[in-house]
């Protein structure tokens, strides 16, 4: 039975690593463009969900009016959702238009974008497409340039890469910077080489205007970008992803203050297994699509780091089953090292594509991450789950201001 249940874990362990370290390196195919010509200058509007984000939003509007594109073709919204600080006053002075909604009930990011794309998609809407960005983040200067470009060569849906703006000496959030630079960028870059489904990652997502009129948002879950992703790659419409434009969030420096949002993160994907996997499973079939069968794979693939803690565990324990005379037990220890080493070297050539020299040193703060993710799930355990817009001390900037969490 132990080896049984051994073979089961490492069968599925294993596919699931050797698919990521297939994804680094299709990734290293990319060549990203220098050249965004296009017809004409679309109209966006750029939408940013707050919720109390005073200490924030004045740097993160400042950066989105700084964009590199025609003053006249683009509107910065600001959803003040249910404030009780100053963001509406702050965005408003900023040059924001300023929408403010007041709902104790339909709580959360999910229904105030809803509220919010009503409003913009109307019939006599002037706007070609919907930009969201998150209250904590800075925009780079190109990004309605990138998207512009994407919406003229046939893109509906778009995704940029949302990473994380570096924090060095601080192993907590480098570590979620590692994590977001895999998850947010060499996958996604890799499925944009082979033709697949980006997905959506919450922040920096953009849609064109009939896409939010014919599939309004319908996501109100804890992991809302991932399940209006999900909702539209059914109705065939994948993701596109544009790498070129990016957006930088700020991840909380103590540990303690991201437990709560790691949460949210880690607990937002079960339902939507339960939800999308048949379905995914059924039209994969159906339509004989690798790109449907790719976000199945994708759904389902546990945490890198979740899976090391697996992997390093029964390596440990097949190695010391075989001191005391069990059989087999030393040959599944070398494939448990084996999945190990697959799970590294995704991580190296993940982060070889990318043009940040630092990032290799992130991965000297996985085995503290991985502690520190144990400890969070034997907390996790015994907690209660919420719907609500729960948000993340950010005491860097010197205050008890939150960061809203998002479902990456």
């Amino acid at each position: 039975m132990i080896i049984g249940i051994q073979l089961i874990f490492l069968f599925l362990f294993g596919f699931f690593t050797f698919y990521l370290l297939f994804l680094s390196g299709a990734s290293c195919l990319w060549r990203n463009r220098s050249s965004f010509l296009t017809s004409r200058n679309r109209c966006f509007a750029i939408v940013v969900p707050a919720h109390n984000e005073e200490l924030s939003i004045g740097k993160t509007l400042a950066s989105l009016l700084m964009i590199d594109y025609p003053r006249s073709q683009f509107d910065v919204v600001v959803i003040a959702d249910n404030c009780s600080d100053t963001t509406a006053t702050i965005a408003g002075s900023a040059g924001a238009i300023v929408l403010e909604r007041t709902d104790t009930t339909s709580r959360g990011k999910g229904y105030a974008l809803r509220w919010c794309f009503d409003k913009l998609t109307q019939s006599e809407s002037k706007y070609d497409a919907i930009v969201v960005i998150d209250a904590d983040s800075i925009a780079s200067r190109n990004l309605l340039t990138v998207l512009n470009y994407e919406l003229e060569q046939g893109s509906k849906v778009i995704q940029i890469s949302d990473l994380v703006a570096p924090q060095p000496g601080n192993w907590s959030a480098e570590a979620t910077r590692l994590g977001f630079f895999l998850y947010n960028y060499v996958r996604p870059l890799a499925r944009r080489v082979l033709g697949w489904s980006a997905g959506l990652r919450g922040n920096g997502m953009c849609f064109a205007i009939g896409i939010l009129r014919s599939i309004p948002w319908e996501a109100y879950s804890r992991a809302e970008d991932l399940e209006y992703g999900l909702l539209l790659l059914t109705r065939g419409y994948p993701t596109q992803f544009a790498p070129e434009a990016s957006v930088l969030a700020t991840m909380p420096t103590n540990p303690d203050n991201a437990k709560s949002q790691r949460a949210r993160w880690e607990g937002g994907r079960l339902p939507l297994i339960r939800r999308f996997a048949p379905l995914l499973i059924r039209e994969a079939f159906r339509q004989r699509s690798l790109a449907l069968i790719d976000s199945l794979i994708d759904l389902v693939t546990p945490a890198v780091m979740n899976m090391l803690l697996v992997a390093c565990f029964m390596a440990v324990l097949s190695f010391l089953l075989g001191l005391i005379g069990l059989d087999h037990m030393h040959f599944l220890a070398i494939c448990w090292l084996l999945v190990i080493s697959a799970a590294l070297l995704h991580m190296v050539i993940g982060v070889a594509r990318g043009d940040d020299p630092d990032l290799m040193r992130l991965i000297y703060y996985v085995p503290r991450y991985a502690l520190w993710k144990l400890a969070l799930y034997t907390r996790l355990a015994s907690s209660k789950p919420t719907q609500e817009w729960v948000r993340t001390t950010r005491e860097h900037e010197g205050s008890t201001s939150m960061k809203e969490e998002g479902g990456n």
